[in-house]
């Protein structure tokens, strides 16, 4: 069974409706990291809906949060803005300057990156935390969490191991200066919370807008609540021994709300770089993804890992070893037989459910035949223009008529991945006109000679991929020369490398007299 639809049974021996959530910070760039948690618990949604158990599926923004320093994208005059919601400062502008004009610091971040969740079919119902607060909606919650203050900080204290502050409030109020650091808690008559800030002011909060908010540890278990929550993956960093999801839990409880089951996912990492961080810089961007990749292999990525395993991402050959397994299954999807080992059942049901949790919409048929991912980065590098690809794709039979507009879109992204700084170098194609005299030093007698046979039966043989294809291999016969030499010799002569793509597929694309010319070698 796929880890996603294990959950989903779970939840379904939970009873009732269903509300799936993930969240986020919008304090910066999102980076490709940040979608294992949203696919994670969308898929687990989708397999909810596909076992017919009602359920919703809720993307919270934490949009109350803070500004927690000056990042290196944003210029020095945000100092003015730390510690407060990312809701209510300016989106930088240009020389990452406050410009109010632009909206919010949190819409402007929020905005392109819940674009990029459309693209792979992700389309939540998006709970702003600021409004939530700002509606009363959390005012009772507030209150309990109040009202029990004294059980909630024993709760942090003894399962986290660490003390908490003698002044530690479970709600923080905005200051005079609109800033939730420095801000000391005096008093508490409801609706009001009492506070003197660090500039020596006083004043109060009404707990029934947003003056203030809960902090971390109590706000999620409250919010919990508030909207039903019954599942919620979090990174493992929430997840970790006295972390908040151990001190969420029992908090929920004494708020009066079952909280979700502790569900854990690790992190997506980029290969040799260690876990993604918008902080450190060390990241790739969902949009910089998605125009580069299929949206389906994204979803795949994810889909076929095991929350409990991290992901070694990279934008190289990565993307096309992966685009290979997802093409793989859609050309011969696995099929779960009974009198198969159980290793081999399950083996099978979970990459049924990965293929299936791979596809942008639900309940549409998956779509095969499309043209792979491989050879659509041989034609975007060796024609430069897209008629000449749409020609090539007919006559090798991958294309009957106009290309849609879907084809249209993955060439370009293709077009993109090349041109940019994350296509592999090692898979970067580019036909020669000429031999190179210091390659052709290279080669020994014998693939000399071979490469001289091929490009005198080139004139004459059929001229398609298994016309080729059946050429080479007669040639290595009749030349005496092993297919290992073989290759190494076409492809230096070729591309100037000792391997590439098939080589076959490659020479076709090519014009038959060139080619003869080339392989001529005079």
């Amino acid at each position: 069974m796929h880890w996603a639809d294990h959950a989903a049974r779970v939840l379904s021996e939970r009873g009732g409706p269903q509300t799936v959530a993930s969240g986020i910070t919008p304090s910066g760039s999102f980076h490709i990291g940040h979608l294992r948690e949203i696919l994670s618990a969308e898929m687990i949604h989708r397999s909810c809906l596909d076992r017919g158990i009602e359920s919703r599926y809720i993307f919270i923004v934490d949009s109350m949060d803070p500004l927690r320093r000056v990042y290196s994208f944003l210029d020095e005059s945000y100092e003015q803005f730390i510690g407060h919601p990312l809701a209510f400062i300016p989106a930088p502008g240009a020389g990452g300057k406050p410009d109010a004009s632009l909206g919010s610091y949190a819409d402007h971040f929020l905005d392109p990156f819940l674009r990029s969740l459309e693209a792979i079919g992700v389309v939540p119902e998006v709970v702003l935390n600021h409004e939530v607060y700002a509606s009363g909606a959390l005012e009772n919650r507030i209150h309990s969490a109040i009202d029990k203050r004294d059980e909630i900080r024993g709760i942090i204290e003894t399962i986290s191991g660490r003390d908490l502050d003698e002044y530690w409030f479970p709600y923080n109020p905005l200051g005079s200066d609109g800033s939730l650091d420095g801000v000391r808690v005096t008093g508490y008559d409801r609706p009001y919370v009492h506070w003197k800030d660090r500039h020596g002011v006083e004043g109060k909060s009404d707990i029934r807008k947003a003056e203030g908010k809960m902090p971390w540890r109590v706000d999620w278990a409250a919010r919990w609540g508030l909207h039903g929550i019954t599942c919620e993956p979090a990174g493992k960093d929430h997840g970790s021994a006295g972390g908040s999801y151990d001190t969420g839990i029992p908090i929920s409880r004494l708020l009066n709300h079952e909280p979700p089951r502790k569900m854990v996912y690790e992190w997506i990492q980029i290969k040799g770089m260690g876990p993604m961080s918008s902080s450190s810089g060390n990241t790739v961007g969902p949009l910089e993804t998605l125009e580069i990749v299929p949206p389906e292999i994204v979803r795949y990525i994810i889909a076929r890992t095991k929350m409990s395993k991290h992901i070694d991402f990279n934008t190289g050959n990565m993307l096309f070893e992966t685009a290979d397994e997802y093409e793989r299954l859609v050309k011969s999807p696995p099929i779960v037989r009974d009198d198969e080992p159980r290793r081999k059942q399950v083996a099978a049901a979970t990459a049924h459910g990965a293929l299936r949790l791979s596809q942008i919409a639900r309940d549409v048929p998956i779509e095969a035949g499309q043209v792979p991912f491989r050879h659509l980065s041989l034609l975007a590098q060796i024609r430069s223009e897209d008629e000449l690809v749409w020609d090539s794709l007919r006559k090798s039979g991958h294309l009957s008529g106009y290309p849609s507009e879907a084809l249209k879109l993955r060439l370009s992204r293709m077009r993109a991945w090349i041109d940019g700084r994350h296509f592999p170098e090692e898979s970067r194609i580019e036909i020669s006109k000429i031999a190179d005299r210091n390659i052709l030093n290279s080669l020994d007698s014998n693939q000399i000679a071979f490469i001289r046979h091929l490009g005198a039966k080139f004139k004459e043989c059929e001229w398609s991929d298994s016309g080729i294809g059946s050429l080479i291999v007669d040639s290595i016969d009749v030349c005496g020369i092993g297919a290992k030499k073989g290759y190494s010799a076409i492809y230096s002569v070729l591309i100037g490398k000792s391997n590439g793509p098939k080589a076959s597929t490659l020479m076709v694309e090519c014009d038959r007299d060139e080619l003869s010319e080339l392989f001529s070698l005079t």
